[in-house]
Order: C-alpha cells, then structure tokens, then sequence
C-alpha cells in the first residue's frame, strides 16, 4: 500500500519550488529527476516544459493511458511558499492545486509496481505546464499533439477533486480590451473622454447581456488596470474578460454578443481594442463511456459516493479532440488560489487508491 506519508512529504517538497504559469522549469527539473531515479523509460523535457517518463506496459501493440498533473501555480515567484501542518491538515499556497496532485503520479508509480500491477499498454506519466490562468493548456495542448489520437485516453489529477469525476469540459474565452482616449487633466479638460469611465460604461453594457442559468454560462471581469493619477482623464485602461458555459452553442451566442458590442462602440475620440487572450475549446464524454463507469467504480471500491461533474482543466483539450479524459482528485480541501489553500491529511489514502484502482482497471 502507497504510503500517505511520503506522498504528502513529496508533496510539499514539490510545493516548495516556485511554479508561476510560465515560469514551471525548476519544478519540472525536479520531477524529471525523480522520473530519472525512479529508472523510467524515455525521460524527457519537451520545448514548453513538460516533463514526460514511461512505464512499459505487457504488449507494445497496446494503446498507452497518459496520467497527467499539471506543475504551475497561480501564484507569482514572490509569494511566501511557507507551509503550516495541523493534525488534520497542511496549509501553503498550491499544495493542493497541484503539487499533491503531481506527487500522486509517483504514488501510483510505486503501487504498481509495489503490487506488480501489469497494464496491456505503457503508462505515461506527465507532468505539464500551463494549466492556469493565461497559460490557456499550452502544456496540455502540445501533450495531445505529441501523442495524437493513438491512446487509450487521458487520467487527469487534479488535487482537491476526491470524490468528482470531471467528464465535461467547460468550453471558455478570454478578452483583454483596451480603451484609449487622448487623456488629460480632470478640470481643465473636463468634458474630454476618459479611458477608464468608457471601459467602465462598457463593462456596465457587457453584464447586461442575460445568461441563462441552464445551461450554466458566466461572465466575469477579472481585472481592471487604467489612468496615471486621481486628477488624470486616463489616457488608457484596461480589463481581463472571460465567459464560460457548459454547451458551446450558448458560448459561440454569447461570444458574439460581446464581439457585437466592441465594435460597435463609436464614441468620439475613444479607440476599443479587444484581443483574444485564452480559448479553451469544450468537450464531453457520455456518463456511460467505460473511462466514467471505471472512474466512478473506483471511487465506490473506496467508500466513496461518486459525483459526475463539468470543469475547466487540462482534460478539455483531449476531450474536445473526441479523446477519452477523466480528471480525478487525490484529496479534500479548501482555499484553492489563495495564500491560505490546504489539503485534509486523512482522505489521501483514499483518494491515490482510487486513481491507482483506475488505471488497474483500464490497464
């Protein structure tokens, strides 16, 4: 039985390298020595910065499963990575999305071999970048490229997930818009446009689009940058838009209702840019594909009552391909994308159990 022990110690070892999206490389050098140490086959770093090792399978001929955990953060190379331990916990930012999650790729790889676990294919074990934020799945993308259609599927950990399995991939978009004016001093150039009170009267326009609840489509404005000075007409301003909807025919309707309102917006002496900066496209497979079935099977072995659900992770970009993908979580937590996230200590057993159990049953 894997050791819930030196899973969470290699988790934390794992959270203690920095890991901004963009910036994953000494994180994955980690891994790929570990990957190396571990004696592996075909270890390797490709140009994004994923980290790639095999574990040959019984037939060659066999299609192979990609187990994947995406390596970055949310959090710049700044933020104090001190963690704190409690009796039933371990608090520090990422420990839970994703560096358990990475650390369950070797928790898997010691119990199949510990139980000598024989698969018909090889198990590749990824350890990929860009997952969050403006990293858009570029690690994600430039996996399924490398391997193609050619595979039995995808088993995506993600480590506050125990208990869910993500099935349906959440298609998104992203804009950063720009409004610019000639800018000025707020007296003497009153009446001139301001950059900021235009994007602002456009963010107004923008959430008054209605989105329907069924099925389930959002839109928020993450962030706003803009103007120099209390007393500046701002000469530029800046927002971070991003929709999201479950079926990718109300997302396309809602993209062009956005698109429609930025250019049509003619007001004198105002410039709107708008740029598209992520795009992740949507995808499922049925609740009775045999990868849910098996995924849900594990977790019952466990104890654990099963939960289908829709998300935004790595496993869009295989799914939207037609490429089976399932993402299941190690553990249960809180505090996901903020300095005080952790993870519960006692449900890791269970959650590496399940994963391990998945891959036995598709192998």
């Amino acid at each position: 039985m894997t050791d819930p022990h030196q899973l969470l110690e290699l988790a934390i070892q794992i959270q203690q390298i920095a890991a901004p999206t963009f910036a994953e490389g000494p994180r994955g050098e980690f891994v790929r020595e570990l990957f190396i140490k571990e004696k592996l086959a075909d270890v390797s770093m490709d140009s994004l910065g994923n980290v790639y090792a095999r574990l040959a399978g019984k037939k060659k001929k066999d299609k192979a499963l990609i187990v994947s955990a995406h390596l970055d953060t949310v959090f710049p190379a700044s933020v104090n990575l001190q963690i704190k331990r409690e009796a039933e916990g371990v608090y520090g930012p990422g420990i839970g999305d994703n560096s358990i999650g990475v650390s369950a790729l070797f928790g898997i790889l010691w119990a199949v071999r510990e139980r000598k676990i024989e698969t018909k294919g090889d198990i590749w074990f990824v350890a990929n970048v860009g997952e969050e934020g403006l990293g858009d799945l570029r690690g994600m993308r430039g996996v399924v490229e490398r391997f193609g259609a050619e595979v039995s599927g995808y088993l995506v950990l993600e480590g506050l997930a125990l208990g869910h399995v993500y099935h349906r991939a959440i298609g998104v978009k992203r804009y950063r818009i720009t409004a610019k004016t000639r800018g000025g001093h707020s007296w003497s150039d009153y009446g001139q446009p301001s950059a900021v009170h235009e994007l602002a009267a456009l963010i107004t326009q923008l959430t008054e689009i209605p989105l329907p609840r069924h099925p389930r489509t959002t839109m928020n404005v993450g962030t706003i940058h803009g103007g120099t000075g209390v007393n500046v007409l701002a000469a530029e301003a800046k927002c971070e838009l991003d929709l999201r909807s479950e079926d990718p025919q109300v997302l396309a309707k809602i993209v062009h209702q956005v698109e429609d309102i930025l250019i049509h917006w003619k007001h004198e002496g105002v410039k709107i840019q708008a740029e598209v900066i992520g795009e992740r496209p949507a995808g499922q497979i049925p609740a009775e594909h045999e990868f849910v079935q098996l995924a849900m099977q594990s977790l019952r072995e466990g104890g654990l009552d099963p939960v289908l659900t829709s998300g935004s992770t790595d496993a869009n970009i295989p799914l939207s391909r037609g490429i089976p993908a399932v993402v299941l979580g190690i553990t249960t937590g809180g505090g996901a994308h903020t300095v005080d996230e952790y993870i519960d200590v006692e449900p890791i057993e269970r959650g590496v159990e399940s994963v391990v159990r998945f891959v036995e049953l598709v192998g």
